[in-house]
């Protein structure tokens, strides 16, 4: 039974919406790019040829584990550099620039892209995975797995 004195939910712009996510895809490809090219630059400049990013999560909290460096035959430290890093959001067209030390850098871009392509990544059971960035190659690559709870429900009569 409906309320006669209660407002209807007012209709969703699908127009709108769909034109709002192409402009926030577009500005986190471009946000993306650069941001790729000054992490890059910064790792090369200091020997790095692999960071390895592993990440978890469960119950509506998830986080970065552990980040492992490795340059030549052994593991490293990041730099201790400042960089620039830009980020996007859905909620404004502004692109809000950040000076973070490369560890922080690398951390929000992570997090940056598990919202992207996996956004709720830490919901109920979460996920876990890693992130490759190859220096040499310039690539990052990422490895999700997702965890789900299944059940079954049997029921007879006889």
């Amino acid at each position: 039974m409906t309320n006669p004195q209660s407002t209807p939910e007012p209709a969703i712009d699908e127009t709108a919406f769909d034109q709002k996510q192409r402009e926030y895809a577009l500005r986190f490809q471009e946000v993306r790019a650069a941001n790729k090219a000054v992490l890059f630059d910064s790792l090369a400049a200091a020997g790095i040829e692999t960071v390895t990013v592993l990440f978890d999560s469960y119950g509506d909290s998830g986080q970065i584990e552990r980040i492992d460096v490795e340059a030549g035959e052994g593991t490293i430290l990041l730099p201790a550099d400042q960089i620039e890093i830009a980020r996007t959001t859905w909620e404004s067209p502004e692109i809000e620039r950040l000076t973070q030390t490369v560890q922080e850098a690398i951390e929000t871009l992570v997090y940056d892209f598990l919202r992207q392509v996996h956004s709720g990544w830490e919901i109920n059971d979460g996920a876990y995975g890693d992130f490759t960035f190859d220096v040499a190659e310039r690539t990052i690559k990422l490895d999700y797995n997702e965890r789900y709870t299944s059940s079954k429900n049997f029921s007879h009569e006889f």
